[in-house]
């Protein structure tokens, strides 16, 4: 049994406790969460700082872990589709190196859980050694081609087969985005997918997406042509992509909308009075890198929005780390209370991914993971704020 105590524990699901105590029994799992004042302190392990729970890390790209400062930052996200889509023939031994070293890196950076998306297999090794959990989304698209959609599940079935369902972990199939899937496509993913489940989808990252939807403009038509695919039976809506992806998801599943970077407060409200569990990744750091701007955050705190957070991939980051998203948030968006960043980064998401049985807050029976972040809760995440794994 191990009792850990610091200045502040931060339990999530309920207030902090100053000079708190959680006890661990062998196992790591969480006996009891208690004052200071009630121990010995010669039975303490103390530490000085804020105890969180492990973060949840909801979208992330492993497989993409090679790809790291391959490409230039703030392009916008069509240039560095075009970017990523022309680096290919990696060596084999290059890429799953780079992906045992950044699962290795998310791990200590306090990371217990990760949203993954995979479009390869390569990952799949990884994830049954990790000591992190991973829910798995197969991610397909077609361009929007109806026609293509059987052929596009042919091909990723084996990528879904491959990935793991041990440890934990999970797997399903998802959309990639409004913008690259087809009704067709939509349909065979919601026939593939029980209920009980977690769907993600990139949603509203880019001006192009809003202009495609709303009036068929913007570069997406110049951008499929170039890989040989026609939007000539695409029909705009007049509406933001997101109500297309309502019109083609179910709302029985968790549905976790990513990067939401021009998502508004209409179109959050839409979405909740759409399904109730609803959730939104968000990840400044790779926002800043691929368009040089940032989600309206309090578009997402005056609608209670839960929102979660993502670190993408290393191809659009420079590193994977959740407390380093959390520092993007409170620099540049220093309005967001503290106590909101924690959430986000770790029961928020625990709930999106359905892990929150075990993870995401400290409470008796859980086995959350134990970080120490070197700040006080009334200075809250600064720059120079640190996170140590403890467990």
């Amino acid at each position: 049994m191990r009792k850990i105590s610091a200045d502040y524990v931060c339990p999530i699901s309920q207030a902090p406790l100053k000079q708190g105590v959680v006890i661990l029994d062998e196992n790591n799992r969480i006996l009891a969460v208690e004052s200071r004042a009630q121990h010995d302190p010669s039975s303490l392990e103390i530490f000085h700082g804020t105890l969180i729970p492990g973060f949840i890390n909801t979208h992330c790209h492993l497989e993409l872990s090679h790809m790291k400062g391959k490409v230039p930052t703030g392009t916008g996200l069509l240039p560095f589709i075009q970017a990523v889509v022309q680096f290919r023939d990696f060596p084999m031994e290059e890429i799953l190196d780079a992906i045992n070293r950044a699962d290795q890196e998310m791990y200590q950076n306090g990371i217990v859980a990760v949203g993954d998306i995979s479009n390869k297999a390569d990952t799949a090794t990884c994830k049954n050694q990790s000591a992190i959990r991973y829910y798995t989304f197969v991610e397909m698209f077609d361009f929007l081609q109806d026609h293509l959609a059987d052929s596009i599940y042919q091909q990723y079935a084996p990528v879904f087969e491959a990935q793991s369902a041990q440890n934990s972990n999970k797997k399903v199939f998802v959309p990639h985005a409004p913008y690259s899937v087809s009704p067709a496509l939509f349909a065979r993913i919601r026939e593939l997918n029980p209920k009980d489940v977690t769907v993600s989808i990139h949603n509203q990252e880019t001006p192009d997406e809003e202009a495609l939807f709303k009036s068929k403009e913007g570069g997406f038509p110049n951008l499929f042509g170039g890989f040989g695919m026609s939007l000539d039976d695409f029909k705009a809506s007049g509406k933001s992509s997101i109500y297309y992806a309502m019109q083609e998801m179910d709302p029985e599943n968790r549905i976790l909308f990513v990067h939401n970077t021009l998502t508004g407060k209409a179109d959050i409200e839409a979405a909740h009075a759409w399904g109730d569990r609803v959730f939104w990744a968000s990840c400044p750091n790779a926002n800043l890198y691929i368009e040089n701007r940032l989600p309206n955050y309090q578009d997402f705190l005056d609608t209670n929005a839960a929102l979660t957070i993502g670190t993408d991939s290393l191809t659009s980051n420079w590193q994977l780390s959740v407390l380093e998203e959390l520092k993007t948030i409170a620099r540049y968006q220093s309005y967001v209370p503290t106590h909101k960043l924690l959430e986000w980064s770790t029961l928020n998401g625990a709930r999106a991914l359905g892990f929150e049985d075990d993870l995401g807050s400290l409470e008796v029976g859980k086995k959350p993971g134990l970080n120490l972040l070197d700040m006080d809760l009334d200075t809250g995440i600064q720059s120079h704020t640190t996170v140590r794994r403890l467990v």
